[in-house]
Parts: C-alpha cells; sequence; structure tokens
C-alpha cells in the first residue's frame, strides 16, 4: 500500500505528527519534494525535534527511511540535523537516491542577493536556497548525488558552472566571485560523508512495491504553496500535492 501525506493549506496542518503516527505502521517512510527551508516538528518522549530533510520516519527503528530524487538535498544541513536526531539516542536507517539533487553553497547566496536586491518588492524567501537550486535542476545545469563520486567529471562541472555564476555575482549583485574549487572540495568531504547512505533508492522502492511493503509518502509545506496551483508567484519552488509525491519518489 502507498500513502501520501500532503497540507490542504500553507504547510502548518500538522502533517509531521500525522506522518510520525502512520510511520508506525510502515515499512518505508519517503521524502519526495523539498529542501530544508520547511519542516515538520515531532514531540516525543527523546526530545522536541524539527525535522527539516530527514523524513519523520526516523524516530521508528525499523523503519527504512528515503530522501528520494525529488528532493533539495541540502548536505551540510542534514548531516546536523542527523548530528541533533543521533544525540538524543535516535536509531534509524536512511537511504539518500544517487539521483537527488545536491543544493550548492552559491543557491543560498543567490537567494539572499536577490531579496536584498528586490527590497520591498521580495518574496519573502526563507533564503535557504531552494528558488536558485531548482532554477539550476530545470535548467539542466545542476548536480546529482552520483557526480560527487566521480571527481574529474565533478571538477570540470563545477568550473563550466561558476563561469557563469560569477558574472552574475559580479556585475548584478556586486559580490565577492566564488572559487570553484573551494566548492569542489567541500563537496568531495561531503561525499565521503554520506556514501554508506548513498543508493538507488528507485529500485528499491519498486522493489518494495512488488513486495507489497507499506510505503508512505512525505512532503512539505502545503497545496496553497504549490508551484502549479498555489498563490503564484508567492508560491515555494516545487510542487507539494499527491500527483507530485509519485513522480519525486519514483513510485506508482
Amino acid at each position: 500500500m502507498i500513502k501520501a501525506i500532503v497540507g490542504a493549506n500553507w504547510g502548518d496542518e500538522g502533517k509531521g505528527k500525522i506522518t510520525d503516527m502512520s510511520a508506525a505502521g510502515s515499512d518505508i517512510v519517503v521524502r519526495f519534494q523539498g529542501g530544508s527551508n520547511a519542516g515538520h516538528t515531532i514531540i516525543n518522549d527523546k526530545g522536541k525535534f524539527a525535522l527539516h530533510q530527514l523524513p519523520s520516519g526516523i524516530f521508528h527503528e525499523d523503519t527504512l527511511n528515503i530522501i528520494a530524487n525529488g528532493v533539495a538535498l541540502n548536505i551540510d544541513y542534514l548531516m546536523k540535523e542527523i548530528e541533533t536526531v543521533k544525540s538524543a539516542g535516535v536509531k534509524f536507517k536512511l537511504i539518500i537516491s544517487e539521483r537527488a539533487q545536491v543544493l550548492l553553497p552559491h543557491h543560498v547566496l543567490l537567494d539572499e542577493y536577490e531579496e536584498e536586491r528586490l527590497g520591498d518588492k521580495k518574496f519573502g524567501s526563507t533564503k535557504s536556497g531552494i528558488a536558485p537550486f531548482f532554477a539550476d535542476k530545470y535548467s539542466k545545469v545542476g548536480l546529482q548525488v552520483w557526480e560527487l563520486y566521480d571527481r574529474e567529471h565533478l571538477k570540470e562541472r563545477l568550473k563550466g558552472m561558476y563561469e557563469k555564476i560569477n558574472v552574475q555575482f559580479k556585475y548584478l549583485y556586486n559580490k565577492p566571485e566564488i572559487d570553484y574549487n573551494e566548492v569542489y572540495e567541500t563537496l568531495i568531504g561531503y561525499a565521503d560523508i554520506i556514501k554508506d547512505n548513498v543508493a538507488d533508492t528507485t529500485k528499491i522502492l519498486r522493489d518494495a512495491v512488488k513486495e507489497g511493503k507499506n510505503i508512505l509518502l512525505e512532503g512539505q509545506l502545503g497545496a496553497l504553496k504549490d508551484t502549479d496551483h498555489g498563490i503564484y508567484p508567492y508560491v515555494t519552488s516545487s510542487s507539494i500535492l499527491a500527483g507530485y509525491a509519485a513522480v519525486g519518489a519514483g513510485v506508482p
């Protein structure tokens, strides 16, 4: 059985609590979209936790948690989140899709600089880099997790990427340029840290469907923040609806 939990309004409907409760009867909980810009608050016997990228099933030790293809993966933020949960004594199983897109340092900076440039006309961004991230993803210049493990390829991708980005930084925003070599070293460090958690989640989920596993799909925010069906342009940069849950997770 596959279920999706979707917010009906803005995203403060208690989805985290419902996901946490539903996860108790689920074999797999999948985060299918969004990034670290919004989260779910869960209170249990181990404390109070604000989850931004970790699926809400992590508090159930037997549940497999998946960060799927549709997520804007902020690895730095994820590592901090994992450390917070682990320090509370929580044990969990987590797999990150090798096809998830990686949120890069310039995405956050672009978010901040653009809000600054817009002044009174700004969108009220959380400045988490989400809009610039998805702009890169759909412009087909973003990075996927698997690319972190092909070092020569990664360096070439970054070199080409920052040629364009630094033009924006220098001439549009009047900000310091970014050294792609520094970004490269940062990403190599991230790759080493998450390597044991990276896998082909599409295959894992398709096998789970064949085996009749109970799969729970978890998103963030609510329908009124959906890019296509929400209060555009004051929306998030990904689809929140159940129809996208299948796409972002990779299941029917």
